[in-house]
């Protein structure tokens, strides 16, 4: 190469290496002169999806109330107000039952009954697009049918339901609400129990957690015999009516193959006229992992009215 060729690289590359030094010296100085972001102490920061609540209006007389608008809803998270994005009447999205029976000892008696009338409610809510599961639970639990809409499937699973000693109650609640966790769309728990536990391994507070987590309405029928109504266990009982309040669910006692057969009526026709309000959270850092939800309706006469829904959200779930 001739002396002036080498003059020339030599030029090129001092200009490379002079324009290289540039670009660092820039990219530095504007990373310090970026502010620090940081977040408040003692908060969770979360994701901004969206909530879905699922909401029953009943009137005076316990009937489910159709007809309402969206104006007619008001709807707070932690005391703030929040604009409803998305608002639907008798939601038609897929319905994903987890239908649990108990089949302790304690129950023996009705259970033949509880097995017809779960029958009937069967027939009467299953679409299409919808699915049932049938949970059997003991000592154990027990899933004898996975979701489907074969109503053949289903009776046949109801009927296999078998008897034990023990209540395991709880671990009954937690296990299918995991199983609704992975389903699409609405998710209900149906439990007919007497209200007894005696063996669970998981804690109320884990079970009414998984429920939540899976925004399960659950729904308990207490099965109560007469001649042994005043010497019953009441703690299991309890527990389930706090747990079906709080989830936007409910509960009913019966006492007869009637109620039973009602209890299963309001639920069918609860499920057909309920409001679907959405929502994404204004707030992004939270004090709290749950959030509790507020919704109040403002009809012509609002005394008349009884909204129900569920209590609030985790912005995390937990490790299962």
């Amino acid at each position: 190469m001739s002396g002036l060729g080498k003059a020339y690289l030599v030029y090129r590359m001092t200009r490379f290496t002079t324009l290289i030094l540039l670009l660092l010296a820039c990219a530095l100085s504007s990373a310090q002169q970026a502010p620090i972001q940081k977040q408040p102490e003692g908060t969770l920061k979360v994701d901004v999806k969206l909530v879905n609540v699922y909401v029953t209006v009943t009137d005076a007389h316990g009937s489910p109330v159709a007809g309402l608008k969206k104006e007619n809803f008001r709807l707070q998270e932690d005391g703030r107000e929040q604009i409803i994005s998305v608002f639907d009447k008798e939601s038609a999205l897929p319905l994903s039952i987890a239908l649990a029976i108990d089949t302790s000892l304690s129950t023996r008696h009705d259970l033949p009954l509880e097995q017809a009338s779960a029958k009937r409610f069967a027939r009467a809510i299953l679409r299409p697009v919808d699915a049932l599961s049938v949970f059997g639970f003991s000592e154990t639990v027990l899933q004898s049918t996975s979701y489907t809409a074969d109503m053949h499937r289903i009776e046949e699973g109801i009927d296999h339901v078998r008897l034990g000693a023990a209540t395991a109650l709880f671990d009954a609640v937690y296990l299918a609400s995991r199983s609704l966790d992975k389903r699409q769309g609405r998710k209900v728990m149906v439990l007919i129990t007497d209200g007894g536990d005696t063996i669970s391994k998981y804690t109320y507070q884990e079970a009414a957690r998984a429920a939540e987590e899976a925004e399960a309405l659950v729904y308990s029928i207490i099965v109560v015999p007469i001649e042994s109504s005043a010497g019953r266990e009441t703690g299991g009982e309890n527990a389930l009516i706090q747990l079906s309040e709080d989830t936007g669910g409910k509960y009913y006692y019966a006492t007869s193959m009637s109620q039973l057969d009602g209890a299963f009526r309001q639920i069918s026709d609860e499920l057909r006229t309920q409001y679907l309000l959405a929502y994404y959270p204004s707030q992004r850092l939270s004090n709290s992992q749950f959030r509790r939800i507020q919704v109040a309706v403002s009809p012509a006469e609002p005394t008349s009215y009884h909204v129900r829904h569920r209590a609030g959200y985790y912005t995390a779930k937990s490790d299962f």
